[in-house]
This record gives structure tokens, sequence and C-alpha cells, in this order.
């Protein structure tokens, strides 16, 4: 049987997956709140933090929002590619290029426990499109 906690992380894990784009925790909130209107921020907020903890979601730092993660594989090192035009985020894992930038930081004696690397810019899809 799952906890409350569990079945709010899969009720915010849901919405996350059926956007394509980033929400924040008040976008996610006011999408659960029409089935449960007595859902609070700090409920979300929690969800969102065992979720990122477990791999399955991602915080966008630069635009203060969350992705589900999108990779078979839950990783410790994601490059999201944030599109400015439509607001789509595509992730990679690049375990070489994970490495290189831990032992690039080992030499000053920090220890990253994960890597998280935000580009913007343009997406394929929106890149065809004319410039406004």
């Amino acid at each position: 049987m799952s906890t409350r906690g569990e079945r709010t992380q899969a009720q915010v894990l849901a919405v996350l997956r059926k956007h394509e784009c980033p929400l924040s925790a008040y976008q996610i909130l006011a999408e659960l709140s029409r089935d449960n209107p007595k859902m609070a921020p700090p409920t979300v907020y929690r969800a969102l933090a065992a979720l990122m903890k477990q791999g399955h979601v991602h915080r966008l730092e630069s635009l203060n929002a969350f992705v589900a993660c999108k990779c078979d594989v839950h990783q410790r090192a994601s490059i999201l590619s944030i599109c400015n035009n439509c607001g789509t985020v595509a992730e990679s894992v690049e375990p070489e290029l994970m490495s290189q930038l831990s032992s690039i930081l080992s030499k000053s004696g920090f220890e990253p426990t994960r890597h998280v690397i935000e580009v913007h810019g343009r997406c394929a899809a929106c890149g065809d499109e004319a410039s406004p």
C-alpha cells in the first residue's frame, strides 16, 4: 500500500510528464488542486524534493521550474537544452563530459554530488521557423 506522500509524488510526476514545457511548483499545484482543492504548496514542494532525490525530476535553476526526467536510467548528471522560443526541454547524458567536469573540479578539492548543465537556445523545430 502506498503512502499519501507516494501518491502525491505520483500525481506530481504525472502532471510533469503530461507537459512538454517546464512547470513551476505553483503551476503543478494549480493543476492538482482541481481534484484536491485543499492541497497546499508545501505538499507539492515535498513531493518535488523527493522526486528530485530519486532522479525522476530535474529542477531548472534558471527558470525556477521543474521537468520530468526523460532518460531511461536516472542519472545524477544531465545536460538540459531549453528552447527560449517554445519552452521545450531536451535531456542528454554525456558520461565522458561529466567525467571530465568531475576531474577538473576535483583538482581544486571540490567533490561534486550531481551535475546539471542548462543550455538556453533554440530547438531544431523552432530553428526551422522564420525569426519574428
